[in-house]
């Protein structure tokens, strides 16, 4: 579905160290909410998914940045609890299908109005209900990584000042990034209707580094 190299690129050593820098962070509770470690560095432009393409070209409200809002959203008691809901309840919601079994074609994305999808087509849902309850639609990046399988596979990244953390189809459990065991291959970007590369950047090489 998509394509991407496991090995680590495009970010220097120093980037690297700084992303593993907050010895002890990860998954601590500080006033009852998590704390990632230090958020993913964008590199320059990477290639959006074609898919994503098309989509944009039905739903370009659904692919618009617009700069005035936040980058990151403020990580309350509330909001974490409207966003671990909304992951549980799209999870639920969605039957998983294949797009070749649903659509007849390899690459789909869209919003499951038919109550089934895939990977993508489960992050589409979450921010459009998030976006739709208050929370900022830049701060929430459809993500590509490749997973434990060596797959292509799609999550939502959410951008905070407590770190950035990943809501998946596979868990209802949000990890903190560096916990998901994925290697991060692009997001969308914060700055424009486009795509940034993360660099092939693999939780293994932050933890080798600490």
């Amino acid at each position: 579905m998509f394509s991407g190299s496991r090995g680590f690129r495009g970010l220097a050593a120093a980037t690297i160290i700084a992303l593993a820098g907050v010895t002890g962070a990860e998954a601590q509770q500080n006033g009852g909410l998590p704390v990632a470690s230090a958020p993913i560095v964008a590199g320059g432009d990477a290639r959006a998914p074609y898919a994503w393409v098309d989509f944009c070209k039905r739903m370009p409200s659904e692919c618009a940045v617009d700069t005035r809002e936040a980058e990151q959203i403020e990580l309350t008691a509330k909001t974490w609890k409207l966003i671990v809901a909304a992951n549980v309840k799209a999870n639920r919601d969605i039957e998983a299908i294949t797009d070749q079994e649903h659509w007849g074609v390899v690459d789909r994305w869209d919003i499951p109005t038919d109550g089934k999808g895939d990977c993508e087509d489960y992050v589409l849902l979450k921010r459009q209900r998030l976006a739709e309850a208050g929370l900022p639609r830049r701060a929430m990046r459809v993500t590509v990584v490749i997973d434990e399988e060596n797959a292509g596979h799609a999550v939502l990244m959410i951008r905070t000042d407590r770190g950035d953390f990943i809501l998946d189809n596979k868990r209802n459990a949000i990890l903190p990034w560096s916990q998901t065991g994925y290697t991060y291959v692009k997001r969308e970007s914060q700055a424009r209707t486009g795509w940034a590369s993360l660099g092939g950047l693999s939780t293994s090489t932050v933890a080798s580094l600490r």
